[in-house]
């Protein structure tokens, strides 16, 4: 045995747990005296947090490509990120669905010189993480691999953005993993309220509203996912995102090397406005289940509108911030009526968006559980929030803002957006000042300007018979029994019940 070695352990724990009775037993100086009573009496020190200009990051290719390049050494790894303005939005509407299919099959179909096999194979001995995906109104591609392999990995990857292959047979797989999906459409009644709601708001000839079918994914061919991608991929509708261990100037002449000689097409068209006029009422979906999922929903407002933050705020103590808000607080916590409840303000940049309310409840209680929110809702036009209820609020709107800029990938994909969809350059730096500025007085306003019960869609998936009944077959009090009679004079309209493959009406086929 090792004599200094057992001695200097022995020595050691000695030291030590004369240390810790030390300072166990030993009162520092000033931590009892400093130390509050109760927690609500800590003072933190206050977050300064300046966020960054997206002009520190934005470069230019000589073809007039956007380049945001943030520098980051702590790995040697690299994200690049493509960007196209383009997507589900240019597709007919018997080819729904063509620009998901297209999207995956960039990456998993392989390129011109290389099978899916050989492309996956190449990508994995290279240790590259590579994706795409087509969207409704962007689409995009992006890599991630060692600093070391960029060269080759990205030689790969711009083979695959300017000359995917579209495998015949990945296709057929995708094709038919899309189709199984659908059989199961119907099955969940979240899933239809949301399908029925976008019929509604949108109509089926736009993007937003329409789903694909049966039909329109068995006509989708390669020569249709090729002429999209060539519509789409080229450099007029390219922004680029880098982030990772690179230095600017040599990431800038090591792109324009590689887009060098990519032919600019015409750039995407401008994105369409919806052109349906929805009918405010009552809508029913006939499903027997357990619970009922009820939206309510109409128009809202464009995200540049000048009453837009006012609006979040006003949403926000409405339904949209959890157990703070009104809506979630009335008809889950007080009343118990629903787990989820709460409601969304969902702006678009070219057109209205769409407020929603939503909660799934009881088939008993579906009417008392309406008759709470659109009562919230006229509250909060009637009277002012307290001054608790903002500040509530704008601390949580201010204090989570440095997210939006927590990841420097995530950064350069918002500069990125906001420069497509031509947002305010100042806009982050004013964020926080326009919602400290927001009063009870513009609450309210924004409540009586952009809330409008009368002209709501209500959409109920459930027994609708039952629904109707309410509970007023109930030993309830009687403030509290309830029916759907209350509601647009009891009228409603009964969706049919739709073949979940094609979305036609089951009795019409």
């Amino acid at each position: 045995m090792n004599y200094f070695r057992t001695t200097g352990l022995r020595t050691t724990a000695l030291v030590a747990a004369a240390l810790t009775t030390s300072i166990l037993t030993t009162p520092i100086m000033g931590m009892v005296s400093d130390r509050p009573s109760h927690p609500s009496e800590i003072v933190f020190d206050e977050l300064n947090f300046t966020p960054p200009m997206a002009s520190e990051f934005r470069h230019e290719l000589s073809n007039g490509v956007p380049v945001f390049i943030a520098e980051s050494n702590e790995f040697p790894l690299v994200t690049i990120r493509f960007s196209f303005k383009g997507g589900e939005y240019m597709v007919p509407a018997e080819k729904a669905g063509l620009s998901s299919l297209a999207g995956g099959l960039i990456r998993s179909g392989g390129s011109a010189s290389m099978s899916p096999e050989e492309l996956d194979e190449e990508f994995d001995f290279l240790a590259a993480n590579v994706g795409s995906s087509m969207g409704d109104t962007t689409s995009g591609a992006s890599i991630n691999c060692l600093t070391s392999n960029l060269d080759e990995a990205f030689g790969l990857f711009m083979e695959m953005v300017q000359n995917p292959r579209f495998d015949e047979d990945r296709l057929e797989i995708r094709r038919d993993q899309i189709l199984k999906a659908f059989e199961s459409r119907n099955d969940a009644g979240v899933q239809i309220a949301i399908r029925e709601l976008g019929f509604l708001m949108w109509g089926d000839d736009h993007f937003e509203g329409r789903q694909p079918t049966k039909e329109s994914i068995e006509s989708i061919t390669v020569e249709d996912m090729k002429a999209l991608h060539a519509k789409v991929f080229h450099p007029g509708n390219l922004m680029i995102a880098v982030t990772g261990d690179v230095e600017t100037s040599e990431i800038l002449a090591f792109l324009e090397e590689a887009i060098s000689g990519w032919e600019i097409g015409e750039i995407s068209p401008d994105i369409p406005k919806p052109t349906q006029s929805y009918a405010p009422g009552v809508y029913y979906y006939e499903k027997e289940q357990p619970q009922v999922q009820v939206l309510i929903a109409h128009r809202g407002i464009e995200r540049d509108d000048p009453d837009a933050i006012d609006v979040e705020v006003m949403n926000q103590i409405l339904g949209g911030s959890g157990f703070t808000s009104r809506i979630t607080n009335t008809v889950r916590t007080q009343e118990g009526l629903a787990y989820t409840a709460g409601s969304v303000y969902s702006n678009r940049v070219e057109y209205p968006g769409v407020f929603m309310s939503y909660f799934f409840t009881k088939t008993p209680t579906t009417a008392l559980a309406t008759r709470l929110v659109f009562g919230e809702i006229d509250k909060i036009q009637k009277e002012e929030a307290t001054t608790e209820e903002i500040e509530i609020i704008q601390n949580s709107l201010i204090e989570t803002f440095p997210r939006n800029f927590e990841s420097k990938r995530a950064m350069m994909g918002l500069f990125m957006s906001d420069e497509r969809t031509g947002r305010p350059a100042d806009y982050w730096q004013t964020y926080r000042d326009k919602v400290r500025a927001v009063t009870a007085s513009d609450v309210q306003q924004a409540a009586l300007n952009h809330l409008h019960p009368d002209q709501a869609v209500i959409m109920v998936v459930g027994p609708v018979e039952e629904i109707q009944k309410g509970n007023a077959d109930s030993e309830a009090d009687p403030e509290r029994v309830a029916t759907m009679a209350e509601f647009f004079d009891g009228q409603f309209t009964l969706i049919p019940e739709r073949d979940p493959e094609t979305l036609k009406p089951v009795d019409s086929e």
